[in-house]
Parts: C-alpha cells; structure tokens; sequence
C-alpha cells in the first residue's frame, strides 16, 4: 500500500484548497462542495466540485507516472511487431489540454462525452474541468443483458472515432460509462500521428479484451463484425497478447484468439460494414 502510494503521488492538502479558491474565482462560486471520488487514478487526483463540475488534478508526480506507463506500453506495441505510438506528456498542464482537447474532438463526431469546459495551470499543477456526470455506471457494473445490448453501439462509436482519423489509445470498460442507456467515452490517451493505424488495431483488440469476460467472445465478435470486417479483427489479434499482461485487462486472450482464427476461417465479414 505504501508503495502504491508513493508511485502515484499525493495532493497536498493547501493544494487542494489552492484549486479549489481557484475555480471558485473564475466560475464566481461561493463555498463550492468538494467531494472526492474513490477511484483507482494513478494519474490524477480526481474529485466533484457543486454536484456539477469534475475536476482532475495532476501532479508532476502524476506526469512522471504516465511517463513509465507509456515507456512500457511503447514496449508492448513493439513485442506486438509495431512501432510505438503512444506519446509522453512533458507537464501536469500538457496532460491535462490534452484531455481537454481530446474529449472535444469526440464530442464533435457526436460521440458522447462530458461536456469540456478549461484546462488550466494552478502552481505546477495541471488541473482540466468537465462536466460531471451523474448517476453513471461504468460498462463493468452492467450484468450480461445490459452489456450485450450495448456492445454493438460500443463499437459503432469506436468506428466513428476511427473514421475520423483518431484513436481512443487506452480503451476499458472503466472507460465507457453508461447512463439512462447512452454510452459514455472518457479518458483517451494521446497516439502520434504515424502510429494512428496500428493505434486503432489497438483499439479494437482493448474492446474485444473488455467485452470478452462480460458477454463472452463469440458475442463480443458478433457486435464487432456489425462495425468491422474480419480482416480488421485480425489486425487487432497481434494485440491481444500485449493487452493481456496489462492489469487493468483481465480476459481469456486464447480462446478469443482462437475464435477471431475460427471466424477467419468461415470467411464472415470480408467487407467493411457499412
């Protein structure tokens, strides 16, 4: 515990209260309520301010953090056969634009996403506010049914993000919230340019990983072969093994595996669905 504590970092607590006065000034609240969330973030310190405004704090801690995860995850992409393309970020504020400007450019694809409302610099810290968004539950909390009906639209929006020329890059259940039936997309990484299409291979094989111990890997196969075509699952496959030694993937990378090979075999969805 004291280990996992001291690789994510902490925010001080005249810190906290520094945002907080902060925000207050710019957005002319007085006595706003701070609540923190209990989440598992090593990359930020997470909390609600008035029931309505989300807000993450990062510490160059925090940087240096998402600095090793992206050192290792460039590693995993080229025991895959690929080159690296996940980026760095140099700064608390760097990371916490980027999160800004990402969830914009889904949201204009008409993705679903918190609404964006700044980026700034308090001190060395990087803090972004979006809207927060209440009474969600991540893809994860679902039972079987719920999750079935809501995989296909999941990687619907998953095409729409591709098509657009972009990438997700860190794509989990604890990613996709749902609420009053309406998928929810949060916390995209940032991938380079040159490395976009081996990014979206990624993409897929991290649904399918996240899908597959919820509904299954036959059914998590069937709602991706409504958005992509076979050949497309198997660029994803070369994947599958660098997502499985990720801890935050827990899936059967075998037998999904080996049904992605089965419905190559059987020559469903040789053509990009439309």
């Amino acid at each position: 515990m004291e280990l996992r504590r001291l690789v994510r970092g902490r925010v001080d607590w005249p810190d906290i209260e520094r945002v907080v006065r902060e925000l207050a000034d710019r957005y002319d609240r007085d006595g706003m309520r701070v609540r923190f969330l209990d989440a598992d973030n090593w990359l930020s310190t997470p909390m609600v301010l008035d029931d309505d405004l989300f807000v993450k704090v990062i510490t160059k801690q925090n940087t240096l953090v998402h600095t090793l995860f992206t050192t290792g995850r460039n590693l995993g992409a080229v025991s895959a056969g690929t080159e690296g393309f996940f980026e760095r970020y140099e700064t608390p504020y760097e990371m916490a634009r980027h999160e800004l400007e990402a969830t914009r450019r889904v949201r204009e694809l008409g993705v679903n996403a918190p609404e964006p409302i700044e980026a700034l610099e308090v001190g060395d810290l990087g803090v972004v506010v979006l809207e927060y968004l209440p009474e969600f539950r991540a893809l994860d909390e679902l039972d079987r049914a719920a999750v079935g009906e809501l995989a296909p639209p999941l990687f619907e929006t998953l095409r729409t993000i591709h098509d657009a020329g972009l990438a997700h890059g860190d794509l989990r259940a604890e990613n996709v919230l749902v609420r009053d039936g309406d998928l929810y997309v949060i916390d995209a990484t940032s991938v380079n340019e040159a490395g976009r299409e081996s990014a979206r291979s990624y993409d897929l094989a991290c649904a399918l990983a996240a899908l597959e111990p919820l509904v299954g890997a036959p059914d998590a196969i069937d709602a991706a072969l409504g958005s992509y075509s076979a050949d497309e699952l198997l660029a994803a496959r070369q994947f599958l093994d660098f997502v499985a030694i990720r801890p935050d993937h827990d899936f059967e990378a075998a037998g999904l595996k080996g049904e992605l090979e089965k419905r190559a075999g059987e020559g469903n969805g040789n053509d990009t669905p439309q």
